[in-house]
Order: C-alpha cells, then structure tokens, then sequence
C-alpha cells in the first residue's frame, strides 16, 4: 500500500476517533475531553490528511526509508498524545506522570513535520 493510502486511512481513523469522542462529550454534557478530542482531530486527522495529499500531489512514489520513517514517526507520536492527553483530561493518569510521554510524543509530532518539509524540498516535483 502506499504511503499517501496509508496517511488518508489514517487520518480518516482518527477522523472517526475524534467525532465518535465528540459526540460523547456532547452526549454526556462533559467537555472534560475537548483537549484530546482538538489534537485528535487536527493533528490525528488534518495532519494526515494534508500529509497524504503532499505524498500524493507532490512526492508520489517517495517511498524511501526516511519517508516510511517519517510516516511511523507521525503516526506513533500521534496515537501516543492522543491516548496520553485523554488519559490526562479523563483525570486517570496526573499530568507529572503523563507529562513526560507528552512532551516525548509532542517533540515526535514536529519532527516529522520537519522531516516531511525535508521530503518536500529534496522532491523533484
């Protein structure tokens, strides 16, 4: 499968995670969540979504070991702060003990922005 697939399959799955915790939270009367649900749905769904657009429109084919790093890179980083942040915002976990994996998935996430700007300026197209 291909990595731009792979990216918009994603994106469409924390799309559903994101929607299906918003409705809860709108269901429940308890916002407690919107943190995780903001960060799922931008970062979990539009990031991908945008990254798989560059892969396609832009990098097609790119399907070297720094781009497939690059794509387990967002994707761990990703599901890793959003577990994190809903572990938080649910009051299950206290921010000392989360912070840590937090900080290490936020530091993930703007790595591989960085390193998909890196894929997108060494492309030809």
């Amino acid at each position: 499968m291909t990595l731009d697939r792979r990216f918009l399959l994603c994106g469409f799955a924390y799309a559903i995670a994101g929607m299906g915790l918003g409705i809860y939270m709108a269901a429940s009367h308890n916002h407690a969540l919107f943190v995780a649900h903001a960060h799922i749905l931008l970062v979990g769904f539009v990031v991908s979504f945008i990254y798989g657009l560059v892969h396609k429109l832009w990098i097609a084919g790119a399907r070297t070991r720094l781009a497939v790093f690059q794509f387990y890179l967002h994707q761990l980083s990703t599901l890793l702060m959003s577990v994190g942040l809903v572990l938080l915002y649910a009051g299950l976990v206290p921010d000392p003990t989360i912070g840590p994996l937090l900080g290490l998935a936020s530091v993930g996430v703007l790595i591989a922005v960085v390193l998909m700007a890196w894929l997108v300026m060494r492309s030809p197209g």
